[in-house]
């Protein structure tokens, strides 16, 4: 989706914003003597966005050292002698600029406006295919000569195009080792700490008509609550600016899930009287409903592009309300809840008494094996691909046996795999999800495995509003990240933190509810409904680069399996994500790299 577009007319830049897109607040041009910046999304606070603009563009003005403002946002910022290019730290925004010979000649959020259908880069669906967390953290792009500006970066160029520098900052420091638990807060400390956090990203990410995904759960509760008390307090309002989404099922394992909504429902209600249910019925939808238009139309290929037709579905009723922001309750599970890679680091450091103690406790708290929790936690980050590797041949059998987020699938051809830099990609998404120390890494490599952001940017235009996730702000996430595991971690309740800080507000069977029933309903029925239009779809591919990369017949019989339940949420991620990559290979010529309707923010001369 092209939101803005960068190109030089005469040598000079020429800075167009989306039209329909500006006029619905998605998109916020701002002008001063220093120059013009185009902001997609906000900056600082989702209610006076122009002020975030301007005190971006002011920022801009003050060199390198200034820190990358907190927002979801992408941003081009002109001024009289460079040009720079930004995106906030958690990258939710895509960016990207097209680049020949150390000089840029166009810069897009539409990386399909940028690319060319002919000119494919191989090592990105390598890179793509080795799992779901760094791609958007990679500099590579489906397109050859056309790159993404990362998470927190700042692209500086001259004012011809020329490019200068790349530099990235940081809000904060999210992930300082965690502090001595002697020194310590304790577990009240800690939930007042994570409170304040909290209310301060729901604050800045509220609108003028905000909608709250709601589903019994402990997070989107949480995030609703703190939503509706700021409203019905701080504001002074009665909540008729708030939405409360929600999907509901009358029957499978879903149904189990109503009871909660309705107390959810009814505590926020009773906070703001004046809010506003939207109870959607969801007893029809099924995973891959029309998957050819999730997955093809994506900008880039869309691994999450299974579940679109259930969220489309609820996205569509805040669009009809008018709603100007929508918050989710995703990433609390990686960010709330305690870090278990913590076992990694009493072990690497010769604690190993300690780490032994702690597993069996995280063994009896999460219902698992102590080996099974020295493996995920202990080993496997060690040595990620050798661990997958005996536990492929352990598991063989099937072709989903033993296939985890490393493995290089058995229809992905060895060949190809080899030739573009497959093995590099797996070395590289490893190093990115556990790093030299994993409990700093589970942090970074939440932000992107959280949310199904890319379904909210195809639909931003007609939708009116982007995402927002609140456990995701940088704050609340260098609040989790300071706590030691002494103060985090209850056998038996996760994310105790969060219960304790939302006490107050959460109703007492959602506050002590341990599990939430998953989507794999959802999932079961839609490869029933779906399996053999989409093995169809493997059969029928055309475009030249899928018979390269794939061996279809053995695709085929991985979604089979996947049909008979056979493998687990890892191997099922292997083919969704090949799946949603055949699609949009097939539709990829279908889609003009010409603009829409656009507006001029700066003029060459």
């Amino acid at each position: 989706m092209d939101a803005l577009r960068l190109e030089w007319a005469g040598g000079a830049p020429r800075l167009r914003a989306n039209e329909a897109m500006a006029r619905q607040g998605l998109v916020t041009t701002v002008s001063s003597r220093a120059g013009t910046a185009a902001v997609v999304g906000w900056v600082g606070s989702a209610r006076d966005r122009a002020a975030g603009a301007r005190g971006l563009l002011d920022s801009g003005m003050q060199g390198n050292a200034t820190p990358v403002p907190a927002g979801d946002y992408a941003a081009v910022l002109v001024y009289r002698d460079r040009i720079l290019l930004t995106r906030d730290e958690q990258a939710r925004i895509p960016l990207f600029f097209r680049e020949s010979g150390g000089r840029v000649n166009a810069v897009s959020t539409s990386v399909r406006c940028l690319g060319s259908v002919t000119e494919l880069n191989p090592r990105y669906f390598c890179r793509y295919l080795t799992g779901n967390v760094a791609q958007p953290h990679s500099d590579l792009t489906p397109f050859a000569g056309v790159h993404r500006v990362l998470g927190g970066e700042v692209v500086e160029l001259s004012h011809t195009g020329q490019m200068r520098s790349r530099t990235r900052r940081r809000v904060r420091r999210a992930t300082d080792p965690p502090e001595p638990a002697a020194d310590g807060p304790g577990l009240d400390e800690a939930a007042q700490e994570l409170r304040l956090a909290l209310e301060n990203a729901v604050g800045r990410r509220m609108g003028t008509t905000t909608a709250c995904h709601v589903s019994g759960g402990t997070d989107s509760t949480s995030v609703a609550l703190l939503a509706a008390r700021l409203l019905a307090t701080e504001r002074g309002g009665t909540g008729e600016d708030l939405v409360l989404l929600a999907g509901r099922f009358s029957r499978g394992e879903l149904a189990a899930e109503r009871s909660y909504l309705d107390i959810a429902m009814e505590e926020i209600c009773r906070l703001t009287p004046a809010a506003r249910p939207v109870i959607v019925d969801a007893d029809d939808v099924a995973d891959f409903d029309d998957f050819r238009h999730h997955a093809g139309d994506a900008d880039e290929p869309h691994a999450h592009a299974f579940r679109a037709p259930f969220w489309a579905r609820l996205h569509a009723a805040a669009a009809e309300l008018g709603c100007d922001t929508l918050l989710t309750g995703c990433g609390a599970d990686p960010i709330a809840d305690a870090n278990p890679f913590h076992l990694h680091r009493l072990a690497r450091t010769g604690q190993l008494r300690q780490m032994a103690e702690q597993a069996r406790a995280w063994a009896a708290g999460s219902e698992r094996g102590v080996r099974d929790i020295v493996r995920s936690y202990v080993v496997q980050p060690a040595v990620p691909l050798a661990a997958e590797r005996i536990t492929a041949l352990l598991r063989g059998g099937t072709v989903l046996g033993g296939l985890g987020t490393f493995n290089r699938p058995r229809w992905l051809r060895s060949g190809f795999a080899r030739a573009h830099g497959y093995r590099d990609a797996g070395i590289a998404e490893s190093r990115f999800v556990f790093g030299r120390k994993p409990e700093r890494s589970l942090y970074d490599a939440a932000n992107y495995v959280a949310a199904p952001d890319l379904l909210s940017w195809q639909r931003a235009r007609r939708d009116g509003f982007f995402l927002s996730h609140p456990f995701l702000d940088p704050e609340v996430v260098a609040t989790m990240s300071r706590l030691p595991a002494a103060v985090t971690f209850r056998p038996g309740r996760p994310k105790a933190v969060l219960r304790e800080a939302m006490a107050d507000l959460l109703p007492a069977p959602i506050r002590g509810r341990a599990v939430k029933v998953p989507f794999n309903d959802l999932y079961s029925r839609g490869l029933r409904r779906h399996g053999d239009a989409l093995i169809a779809l493997c059969r029928s591919a055309r475009h030249p680069l899928i018979a390269d990369m794939f061996d279809v017949e053995t695709l085929c019989r991985a979604v089979r399996e996947a049909q008979l339940g056979l493998g687990d949420s890892y191997s099922w991620d292997r083919v969704n994500r090949s799946l949603a990559l055949v699609a949009w290979l097939e539709r990829l010529d279908r889609h003009s790299g010409a603009p829409g309707a656009a507006v001029s923010v700066t003029a060459g001369s």
